[in-house]
């Protein structure tokens, strides 16, 4: 009875993750490409909330991804969008990433897998709340790769990246901005070496050693502070490149357990044991800590809604907007780039009349300070 009771629990807690997660497609470059799309349990259309992008390995599909890593549990848990898109099929149908020298039939195809991403991120924007300035990629094997080449081509929409299992293949990297990595390894991955070299699985193109591509990120990002370890131990080693541009901080995690395969996550049928550590978890708090705007202050409250101290309407506008809040003291508008429209200074009052009439039209973020000096920051959208 007791088994039959946590079968049913499980197969519960199962059907809850696929009954917010939606199969769709869109047609980009004469392929139609497919995505599977999870909503949080507490998604609303007023509130923008942050995407992460998630791309499955050789072999897989959105829905092994979401399996293997929990993305969709998380997400359902703090509040953030994900999305899974799937890479194209071969003949074999075997669905690979075009990540640059990797992987199979889209890298021999020179499938235009960036400006697919690119496409998606701006039909999903369009469709849904979604944070523009909170948008992170992240990948397992060949969708790690895809990171590496999404942070180099897609800097201007990505805020964060965290490659699982993976390296990067691409030779040139001209990012516009700096971007935060957050790479996830196994001193056991047999598949992509942690030390570089050709590895033992299908695939039969040169990984570059995880220390040198972190190095070139390093050089990229600005950084002054090189490999600092935090932690060295027989578990795992956390090692650091910090004080960088834009606070475009780099960190690893490389785990003495594990192998190919997501840390923390389920193991597939042909993959590797899991790590102990928890890799969506230690992720997600990582992407909290960045945006495009390369400033914290401009991160949308995530207060419940009976909480907020600030009320907007109407949201979307064509210019004029009203601001409804107790005492309220300054107000800053940034436009989507994180820079300043204008700062407004005020004798506390409960109620503004603003106007963005003449601004382009897109997202913008307005910070807003009450006479306690507490803050909120909302979107606006301007149509």
């Amino acid at each position: 009875m007791k088994s039959s009771r946590l079968l049913y629990i499980v197969l519960f807690q199962f059907l809850s993750v696929v009954c917010q997660s939606q199969y769709d497609s869109l047609l980009y470059d004469g392929l139609q490409r497919t995505y599977l799309l999870h909503l949080p349990s507490d998604y609303s259309p007023i509130e923008p909330l942050p995407l992460v992008i998630a791309m499955h390995g050789g072999f897989g599909s959105g829905p092994n991804l979401e399996n293997q890593s929990e993305l969709s549990i998380k997400a359902d848990e703090e509040n953030f969008i994900v999305v899974y898109p799937e890479g194209v099929a071969s003949p074999l149908n075997i669905r690979t990433w075009n990540a640059g020298d990797c992987c199979g039939y889209s890298a021999l195809n020179e499938i235009d897998d960036v400006g697919f991403i690119s496409t998606l991120i701006d039909s999903l924007s369009d469709n849904f709340a979604i944070d523009t300035l909170r948008i992170y990629a992240t990948g397992m094997s060949n969708g790690a790769f895809m990171s590496y080449r999404l942070a180099c081509e897609l800097s201007d929409k990505i805020a964060a990246i965290a490659p699982v299992a993976g390296s990067m293949a691409i030779d040139e990297c001209p990012p516009l901005q700096s971007v935060p990595i957050i790479h996830f390894h196994s001193y056991l991955d047999s598949n992509v070496p942690y030390n570089g070299g050709y590895g033992d699985g299908v695939s039969t193109h040169y990984n570059p050693p995880i220390d040198s591509v972190l190095s070139i990120w390093s050089d990229i990002n600005g950084c002054t502070i090189i490999q600092d370890t935090l932690v060295n131990d027989s578990n795992y080693s956390h090692v650091i490149w910090n004080d960088c541009d834009c606070n475009a901080a780099i960190e690893y995690y490389i785990t003495q357990d594990g192998g190919h395969s997501w840390p923390g996550g389920n193991q597939t049928i042909i993959g590797d044991p899991v790590s102990n550590l928890a890799a969506t978890d230690l992720m997600w708090d990582f992407f909290q800590e960045h945006n495009l705007a390369c400033d914290e202050t401009l991160v949308i409250s995530e207060t419940p809604a009976h909480k907020k101290l600030l009320k907007v309407f109407p949201n979307p506008t064509t210019g004029t907007f009203i601001l409804v809040g107790h005492k309220i003291r300054r107000v800053i508008v940034f436009n989507n780039e994180g820079k300043e429209v204008f700062d407004l200074e005020i004798h506390p009052s409960d109620m503004l009349n603003l106007d963005l009439a003449g601004e382009p039209i897109g997202n913008y973020f307005v910070k807003v300070q009450f006479s306690d000096y507490k803050e909120e920051v909302v979107k606006i959208v301007l149509q």
